[in-house]
């Protein structure tokens, strides 16, 4: 297929390096960082343009990765009735693009991409289309990019975009804080990798819940005293530390109970 991309951020590059390697043609990067888009364009073999309008109106599919609040200015300086246009947002309707074309949709990547990284990660599709047929083609062209694709309407992706946001941002964020208070504290935040590691793993394999492990479900009072006693310190890390402690228990005292 001959494929547009708008954009050139992490989800443009990461998915333009995807959609070549799968066979499909990048025929033409759009952004308005000129240098940006010249990069990327020059990476995927494809024409530049930082002007919308100087688009081709042929191609077969019209994807739309740029930021969420960004979305709907392209939308409507985007008009191809005849191509397939797709955004890449798991938190925005479809139906901001109802003004592009007649045949729209969604082609959400479920992953953390990284224009930098030298490698493609597993990048499950979450799909939608405005169509039956547009969802049909949508589906046929993210089956040639990924093993894991799954149709998901508006709100059913609202809600994996949350779920995303907690298991990869907030957890994210966790390791950041964790890191600071090992520097802060002269002790050796890579000792912790294969922790984090093993724990990542066991995901695959179990059930979140079943795997707590910690002072918290074990309702080690004492051990509990003596971190936040040590995170007298750090006044934001031991709030947290106590509201995570007092979720895990009543997470599991309400499972108990059930």
């Amino acid at each position: 297929m001959n494929v547009v991309l708008i954009g050139s951020g992490n989800v443009a590059a990461v998915l333009g390096r995807l959609i070549k390697s799968s066979g499909h043609a990048i025929t033409e990067v759009m952004s308005r960082n000129a240098e940006h888009a010249f990069t990327l364009a020059k990476e995927l073999g494809a024409q530049t343009y930082t002007n919308i309008h100087h688009l081709s109106k042929d191609a077969d599919i019209y994807i739309v990765a740029v930021s969420d609040h960004a979305i709907k200015t392209v939308a409507k300086e985007l008009i191809v009735p005849n191509g397939i246009v797709v955004h890449t947002s798991g938190a925005v309707s479809k139906n901001v693009l109802q003004h592009s074309s007649d045949h729209y949709g969604v082609l959400y990547p479920l992953q953390s991409l990284r224009k930098e990284s030298a490698y493609v990660p597993d990048i499950p599709l979450l799909i939608d289309g405005n169509t039956p047929e547009t969802i049909q083609f949508i589906q046929s062209f993210a089956i040639s990019l990924s093993e894991k694709v799954h149709y998901a309407e508006d709100e059913e992706r609202l809600k994996l975009h949350i779920a995303a946001v907690i298991v990869s941002n907030f957890t994210n964020h966790l390791y950041a804080l964790a890191a600071e208070f090992c520097k802060k504290e002269t002790t050796d935040f890579s000792l912790l990798t294969p922790l984090i590691k093993e724990v990542a793993e066991r995901v695959e394999l179990y059930d979140p819940d079943s795997m707590q492990t910690g002072p918290a479900i074990r309702n080690d009072a004492m051990t509990i005293e003596k971190h936040l006693e040590i995170l007298h310190a750090h006044p934001h890390l031991q709030k947290l530390y106590h509201d995570i402690t007092q979720s895990i228990q009543k997470f599991h005292e309400e499972k108990r109970e059930k």
